[in-house]
């Protein structure tokens, strides 16, 4: 593995989610299409490429909602790399899935592996042991109850060390079989990791502030999050009523207990940061005026009116990673949302960049934090991230007096939507500016990737090397150069 880019600098770069990758499987992969986007932003003189989050997804393929903080996808492992290594005979795998083919390779793997095959699967065992052997018999249980953890008999349910080492026994093999395959993602992941960076291109992830319910770290490590003795959550996390929703959101995870997690020195924290600064060059932290205050909505409430502000301790946090990570820190502060004067101190407090959605920007008023000449350096621009509409979609859906301020303050330009917008990100002082996939496509609202508040449709949106133009890279190469962000091939 290459030694990670330093961050920073005037740059530009993309939003595209692994998953959204072109090829032949059910969803995109570590595999050959990712190494072809890599190449496609040295072409497009492009620096970044940032994702979502890259966890094991539940039914409603929400990456904001996985099974564990730090394990990979396997949906995302690739089985070509696999297969190459001889694990398994690729004549048998023509009628299989991509599950059924990687539990072969694992029974080839104890037959055939070489002695540093072997070491490397062992080293990985030990280094990843913080997180791997609770993630490995929470799946290893889920697979085996097809049931919430609550829901399980409650010696498991309570993680009584009996029944724990019971399971272990009964489940060596699959507990086995899992660590496997965190392994094969991990070494995808390390290998796509270090092409990327040796031609210059940081990956950009995403860390949501919560934890899934139904998830390894709620299940192994109860006493850090707000639950009942069943297991059930005693109030969740949201966003009170705004503009957007009468009735706010509510999202459903549990919540901290603070206090513990202070009491300990914040180590589930330094855990998660650790291996996300394993997959990732720069990392984005979502909501993160939730380390500030944060909404709480009692458990039995339907949605997330009656809920009400909880200070949080992100000074003593974020001074803690300060201590074990220097000043030096690659992280993005999702600001978006009710961002009061404590939540904007505690960012600049740790020189955290911020977020500016040119999207929000054309309100009318000439205050608006989101119009470029209110942009600070200390920040990410974007046209748009997932959760908003294309910038063709949004632009579409203006109402008529919208449409024309918008037209206004962009020159009536000759280019069509959504370049005028691009060229105005790109012009930003911000010192990163994300474009997603989609606007580069010039792509309308069908091709979103999310609606929040809907469960339905979301985090399936695809790209295919049809939809870019012969001169695409080529083009979006002389705007981040006009622009000043163009990195050197």
């Amino acid at each position: 593995m290459t030694e990670p880019i330093t961050p920073g600098g005037r740059r530009a770069g993309v939003l595209l989610h692994v998953t959204s990758l072109p090829g032949d499987s059910q969803t995109g992969e570590l595999g050959r299409e990712a190494y072809n986007f890599i190449d496609f932003l040295v072409e497009s003189g492009m620096r970044v490429w940032q994702m979502l989050p890259v966890g094991p997804t539940q039914a409603d393929n929400s990456p904001y909602q996985t099974t564990s903080v730090h394990a990979g996808n396997p949906a995302l492992i690739t089985l070509e790399p696999v297969l190459n290594q001889g694990w398994v005979d690729i004549d048998e795998t023509s009628s299989l899935n991509k599950c059924e083919v990687l539990k072969k390779a694992w029974c080839g793997f104890k037959q055939t592996a070489s002695e540093d095959e072997q070491n490397n699967l062992n080293r990985f065992i030990a280094d990843q042991q913080y997180w791997l052997d609770d993630y490995a018999l929470f799946q290893a249980l889920h697979n085996e109850w097809c049931q919430p953890w609550w829901q399980w008999p409650d010696s498991l349910r309570a993680c009584e060390p009996g029944a724990l080492a019971e399971a272990r026994a009964r489940l060596h093999d699959e507990i086995s079989y899992l660590r496997f395959e965190q392994y094969l993602f991990f070494s995808q992941w390390l290998a796509l990791k270090s092409y990327a960076n040796e031609r210059g291109i940081e990956l950009f992830g995403d860390m949501p502030i919560f934890v899934a319910h139904d998830s390894a770290e709620v299940w192994a490590q109860p006493q850090l999050f707000d639950l009942e003795e069943n297991g059930m959550p005693r109030v969740v996390a949201g966003v009170p009523p705004d503009y957007f929703s009468e009735t706010g959101q509510r999202w459903g995870n549990p919540l901290y207990r603070w206090d513990v997690m202070q009491a300990d020195g914040f180590a589930f924290w330094l855990d998660r940061l650790k291996t996300q600064h394993l997959l990732f060059d720069l990392l984005r932290i979502d909501h993160f005026r939730g380390f500030e205050a944060y909404w709480e909505i009692p458990a039995e409430e339907p949605n997330a009116i009656n809920g009400r502000w909880v200070t949080a301790p992100g000074e003593a946090l974020f001074e803690r990673i300060k201590e074990v990570y220097g000043d030096q820190l690659p992280l993005v502060a999702e600001d978006l949302g009710i961002i009061t004067p404590e939540v904007a101190a505690l960012r600049q407090q740790f020189a955290l960049l911020g977020m500016k959605i040119m999207q929000f920007a054309f309100s009318g008023e000439s205050d608006n934090p989101y119009l470029p000449f209110n942009h600070t350096t200390d920040s990410v621009v974007y046209t748009g991230t997932h959760d908003n509409d294309t910038t063709l979609g949004w632009y579409t859906s203006l109402d008529d007096d919208t449409r024309c301020y918008v037209d206004e303050y962009l020159g009536r330009p000759k280019e069509v939507m959504p370049w005028p917008l691009i060229r105005c990100t790109l012009a930003s002082i911000a010192d990163l500016a994300i474009i997603p996939m989609q606007d580069l496509l010039a792509l309308g609202g069908e091709h979103r990737m999310n609606m929040p508040g809907t469960t339905e449709g979301n985090w399936i949106w695809r790209f295919s090397w049809d939809q870019v133009e012969e001169d695409l890279a080529e083009r979006i190469e002389r705007r981040v150069a006009m622009y000043g962000r163009l990195i050197s091939k």
